[in-house]
């Protein structure tokens, strides 16, 4: 199989020497069909085959890094990585903290989705997944009085809801949101008016849950529906756009 010397040889990406190198490792990696938790070229290796200095190589290694897309110690190998949200929800802050895209924005996107998820979590749900999703709902009853903990419970029970789905990319995307969600949660539970409403919400998790354990598709979309519908109105209330 060719190796990333073939990628450097035969039409390199556009950029500098550390691009370059990002380039071939992507292309060792596809060529040689690795997967999670597979040995990369060690830096020295890779240095001599592409006709660059170790240096350029270890910050192309960093950047991939960064990206989640490998991973990097002391002492060891660098090897393709698992699946990471990580890289998504640093790109999510980033881009609400610089005024690109809004908090409204994101949660339109996350209605659309998480009406999928949880569709197809209904469809799909193991009944273990269906029971934690259903502890995480009844976890938020439990710990109302410390909102903190209820927030953790809420991340939680959507991600669960998206892993619920068997679609391991929703999973990835939701699982992104969680950065942004610890920025807005607390300002949308304070702006709740009383405790009532804030147990009113905390109820709509477990109607959610109930539907997915019954399997109720529509059931599930239409609490989905009503508990995002309701977030929003919560934040444009407290100034969230």
């Amino acid at each position: 199989m060719p190796g990333p010397a073939a990628h450097a040889r035969n039409g390199t990406p556009a950029g500098g020497l550390v691009e370059r190198v990002m380039g071939a490792l992507q292309s060792h990696i596809r060529s040689n069909g690795l997967g999670p938790g597979d040995p990369l070229p060690s830096e020295t290796a890779l240095a001599v085959e592409l006709g660059v200095s170790r240096a350029v190589v270890r910050e192309a290694f960093r950047s991939m890094a960064a990206l989640r897309l490998i991973d990097i110690g002391n002492g060891r190998r660098a090897r393709v990585s698992n699946a990471d949200a990580g890289a998504l929800a640093l790109l999510l802050d980033h881009v609400v903290h610089t005024d690109q895209i809004t908090v409204q924005q994101i949660l339109d996107v996350r209605r659309t989705v998480e009406l999928r998820t949880v569709a197809l979590a209904a469809l799909r749900r193991s009944e273990a997944e269906a029971a934690e999703i259903s502890r995480l709902a009844a976890n938020m009853g439990r710990d109302f009085a410390e909102p903190d903990k209820v927030m953790e419970h809420d991340i939680g029970f959507h991600e669960a809801i998206a892993a619920a789905s068997k679609n391991p990319l929703f999973t990835l995307i939701v699982a992104s949101f969680h950065v942004v969600t610890r920025q807005t949660w607390r300002i949308g539970w304070v702006a709740r008016p009383n405790d009532a409403d804030r147990r009113e919400n905390v109820a709509c998790h477990q109607a959610i849950a109930d539907a997915i354990a019954e399997r109720d598709v529509r059931g599930a979309e239409a609490k989905m529906s009503e508990h995002f519908d309701n977030t929003v109105q919560v934040l444009l209330a407290a100034g969230i756009h």
